[in-house]
């Protein structure tokens, strides 16, 4: 038989068993979730990009509209 895989808990770090029972995987519970979500929606996880990265990605759509 198979040892379960386990994951850290991004939020504390304690042992996490990854299978299908876990409903909070990859956190332990669900205020380590719920902690987490909060970080994202208060901007202190960010996802890094260049300041100007999405000015560029939609500039040539604005240009193919003014023609």
């Amino acid at each position: 038989m198979t040892k379960p895989m386990t994951v850290d808990c991004p939020t504390c770090g304690s042992a996490v068993q990854w299978d299908a029972a876990n409903a909070f995987r990859p956190f332990c519970s669900d205020r380590c979730k719920l902690i987490d979500l909060g970080a994202w929606a208060s901007e202190e996880h960010k996802i890094p990009v260049m300041p100007d990265a999405e000015d560029e990605m939609f500039s040539q759509d604005m240009e193919s509209l003014t023609h």
